[in-house]
């Protein structure tokens, strides 16, 4: 009979003071329930006692949601504590309800109550329980993609008359650039380097076309101009959009006279042949393996390398760096630390760019050197 006195003396002056609306808490979805400040229920909505039962007015509230103590954080001694809107997430019979407990005052300012919302969020809950599950899911297949890039990279070492070296390092867990070397018969191995627009997965899968593709073309196709359109056309009948495209840079090195041809479709960062007296840029001219031409047919230049003659290949991920007055990196000091360093031209390269740098690795970058042995 207490209860019911409370309960209709606190209705009244919720009305009074326009805080309340009874009939607008009946018809609400949500449950809803008035707890004293002695955390006693004086009030729950319709909703809430079909979910729950009839008798939960009188209960103290923890017990109408299955527990046999008072919870660790109870917002609602909190709300009338501190007269401030507090919420949490509360799990009741399996499942999720965000819970907003609001003060209610009476006419001299004194928190007499409080009113909790209990509204159902498991759908939510379920969803992003999913979805973090997902995400592992392709967070270790991203991790396996990664190891397994970095496998099907070329191993360091001597090929036949050529010594490589390489760094590789994406800005992202995938990488769009990719190089590879390979002995292509007896007397050539073809290099290449090439850079795909973008990066992550997408990229990263245009890559593997990229090395399946010229693996198998290398047998039939000698001449790197005509490897690299014939590298465009097979790119043509995948079907993709416009805005997937990559430039690659491929050479031959002929291990019997030194010659070496090259072609370049699009690859903005011009190889650099050096030794201790000079150093050349390899300009060659060739646009993108892109869709938006039907046919493309690149030129091809032919130089000799001689004993100790060495070749560096980069991405924009190099050159394109900035600093924090947006000044870009560029290739005048790629040939500056040529210049001036004898030693381990790769990590030279990466150290100055990480001094240069502002901010994060936007971009992939990825360097080889080749050195001719003999």
């Amino acid at each position: 009979m207490l209860i019911r006195e409370e309960f209709n003396s606190l209705v009244e002056n919720m009305k009074e003071y326009s805080i309340l609306n009874y009939q607008v808490l009946e018809s609400m979805a949500d449950w809803v329930r008035v707890v004293d400040i002695n955390g006693t229920i004086i009030y729950v909505n319709k909703a809430m006692k079909k979910a729950l039962g009839d008798d939960l007015v009188g209960k103290k509230c923890y017990q109408s949601i299955g527990k046999d103590e008072p919870c660790g954080f109870c917002i609602s001694k909190k709300s009338i504590r501190t007269k401030e809107t507090v919420q949490k997430e509360e799990k009741i019979d399996g499942r999720y309800f965000s819970v907003k407990s609001s003060p209610v005052i009476d006419s001299n300012g004194n928190v007499i109550a409080a009113v909790e919302v209990l509204r159902d969020v498991t759908r939510e809950r379920k969803l992003e329980l999913e979805l973090i599950e997902r995400n592992k899911k392709m967070v270790k297949d991203l991790r396996f993609a990664k190891r397994l890039q970095h496998r099907i990279l070329p191993k360091k070492g001597i090929y036949n008359r050529l010594k490589i070296d390489h760094l590789y390092k994406p800005s992202e867990m995938l990488s769009g650039d990719m190089f590879d070397i390979y002995q292509i018969d007896e007397d050539h191995i073809g290099l290449y380097i090439c850079d795909v627009v973008g990066n992550g997965i997408t990229a990263s899968m245009m890559t593997m076309f990229v090395r399946q593709t010229m693996r198998a073309i290398k047998d039939d196709v000698l001449s790197p101009s005509v490897a690299l359109t014939e590298l465009h056309k097979r790119f043509s009948t995948l079907g993709l959009e416009v805005d997937k495209y990559f430039t690659i840079f491929y050479a031959v090195f002929n291990t019997k006279d030194n010659h070496f041809k090259y072609a370049n479709a699009g690859h903005n960062c011009i190889p650099i042949k050096y030794n201790s007296n000079e150093t050349q840029l390899l300009i060659t001219k060739g646009f993108p393996i892109s869709l938006i031409f039907n046919e493309i047919y690149y030129e091809e230049n032919d130089i000799v390398l001689n004993k100790y003659d060495k070749v560096l290949f980069y991405t924009d991920g190099i050159t394109e760096v900035k600093n924090v007055e947006g000044e870009e990196f560029g290739v005048d000091r790629i040939v500056n630390i040529i210049k001036e360093n004898d030693g381990d031209i790769l990590n030279n390269i990466v150290e100055k760019v990480e001094r240069f740098r502002w901010g994060e690795q936007e971009d992939d970058f990825a360097m080889v050197l080749m050195e001719v042995l003999e």
